[in-house]
């Protein structure tokens, strides 16, 4: 059985975002910041269809392209159980290590989703990502065609 990412955070970690200020150090290393926001990215994408059961709510909204919301029910479900069940990250695709993208195939169609950050009103782009009280998350799933 796979644990919440959440699970993995230190539970000492301060999660209203006392975090080092840059997500890379010199030698372009993955930082704690980078870390923290790979977890709660991957957090939000395990809720996906849920009602979250978990401790830490990670806010934020699941949207699909026009091309992905016309597939019947089936594929729809299909998709979004793949882009929550997630986990082929590599250099290529997750270059800061924040797990916010990625790219599968669904019926011999490339689906790409990303996660964007924005503002609590969903208005301007998020100050800091790995502030939970200042960033809302809006995760996009569509067809690589229409990236």
């Amino acid at each position: 059985m796979k644990t919440h990412p959440m699970q993995n955070l230190n539970p000492n970690h301060n999660l209203k975002g006392a975090l080092p200020p840059l997500f890379f150090n010199k030698e372009n290393k993955m930082t704690d910041k980078s870390k923290i926001i790979a977890q709660y990215n991957d957090a939000f994408r395990a809720d996906l269809g849920n009602s979250n059961p978990y401790d830490i709510k990670i806010l934020g909204k699941y949207m699909m392209s026009q091309g992905v919301s016309v597939l019947d029910k089936v594929d729809r479900f299909e998709i979004m159980l793949k882009v929550k069940e997630f986990d082929d990250f590599n250099e290529n695709n997750n270059p800061h290590g924040e797990h916010d993208m990625g790219k599968f195939q669904h019926n011999t169609q490339d689906i790409l989703w990303k996660i964007d950050y924005y503002d609590t009103n969903y208005e301007y782009g998020s100050e800091d990502p790995a502030d939970l009280s200042k960033t809302r998350r809006v995760l996009t799933t569509m067809f690589a065609c229409e990236y």
